[in-house]
């Protein structure tokens, strides 16, 4: 699977938003029943992967753009 710059947004986004519902409560019982949301320390660690990514596509980008030209002058007397 190929990782594009609009996956790698979209993922980050669902990660920052599945930080936000961490922060309201890690977990929470119901009857007998108790459910634990992810990891906060695993939330945080694929939010650094993503920006990373997104990062690694900032670069390429602005390794792609065109230099400036550069011309060498000999000045000469004619």
């Amino acid at each position: 699977m190929v990782i594009t710059k609009e996956i790698a947004q979209k993922n980050l986004e669902q990660w920052v938003a599945a930080s936000s519902a961490t922060a309201s409560g890690q977990s929470y019982r119901i009857g007998s029943r108790q459910l634990e949301r992810s990891d906060a320390n695993a939330i945080i660690k694929m939010i650094n992967f993503w920006q990373n990514q997104l990062a690694k596509f900032d670069e390429e980008v602005a390794r792609n753009l065109p230099a400036g030209r550069v011309f060498r002058v000999i000045p000469r007397d004619l």
